[in-house]
């Protein structure tokens, strides 16, 4: 896919280090520009992590391999410097921002805000404006509502790349066809989408697919033939290993799982 079109973003061997574990192992991927790439695995196997990476977060240096952005190498670069090519992370978790309102929340990131973009990224993601606008972003919102209004923050800021954290968590099994839609709707705006997920079902809204396990990607290509794989080959050692793989109660799962090629 894309034959004629540079990469926005390619990631070239790429190993991270966390306390106790290799958590990133020769990582290779690549995201074209307004491509949405669904990156599909079992929770722990590293989906995360390499999020944190490419959005230069504290803790997830590289220890080998470069991250590329529209030609540059930004391994080395801050979060800070990184936003500013136009690259933004939704986190797993949402924050929660007392006393800032959540149209003023959305505004934060656009470079020319206006109420009209604010209010047509809450219809984005089935937020009704006339109730969302003057809410704050704190405990009164429920977990579904913050990762709504985080997705429709993202939305708004028209990034070059969105790096997309289980954007499904936390919402109803409508809600997940509604996420798509906005992300094919972010694409066709010219947002090249990187959305991390463990259900299958949302490679459905994705160009291409990449599956990961222990660490590194297995394989890539089409959705449909990269969810089949994730199906016959995960889903089942899934249930004989146990959830990947560096948790302590997890003890020698992720040896197995590298040592094993169980995925590969």
């Amino acid at each position: 896919m894309h034959p004629a079109m540079n990469p926005l973003l390619v990631v070239q061997d790429l190993y991270v280090h966390r306390p106790g574990a290799e958590v990133l192992r020769g990582v290779n991927l690549t995201v074209y520009p307004a491509e949405v790439h669904v990156l599909l695995g079992l929770n722990g196997s590293g989906k995360s992590s390499l999020a944190y990476t490419l959005m230069g977060c504290a803790g997830y240096r590289p220890a080998q391999g470069r991250i590329l952005f529209d030609g540059e190498d930004i391994t080395a670069l801050s979060v800070s410097e990184r936003a500013q090519r136009g690259i933004t992370l939704a986190w797993q978790e949402p924050a929660r921002f007392e006393g800032l309102r959540t149209g003023d929340y959305i505004a934060l990131g656009m470079k020319e805000p206006t109420l009209a973009r604010v209010e047509a990224a809450l219809r984005a993601v089935a937020l009704a404006p006339a109730v969302y606008l003057g809410r704050p972003v704190d405990s009164t919102l429920s977990g579904g509502e913050r990762k709504r209004i985080e997705l429709a923050a993202v939305y708004a800021m028209r990034p070059r790349l969105a790096i997309l954290d289980e954007p499904d968590s936390g919402i109803d099994v409508l809600g997940v066809e509604e996420i798509a839609i906005l992300i094919r709707q972010m694409a066709a705006e010219g947002t090249a989408v990187l959305l991390i997920t463990h259900r299958d079902e949302m490679a459905d809204a994705a160009d291409r697919a990449s599956l990961m396990c222990g660490g590194t990607i297995v394989k890539t290509g089409n959705p449909d033939e990269v969810r089949a794989y994730f199906a016959q080959r995960c889903r089942p050692h899934e249930e004989t290993l146990g959830a990947q793989p560096w948790e302590p109660v997890n003890g020698d799962t992720y040896k197995e799982v590298v040592t094993r090629g169980v995925c590969e």
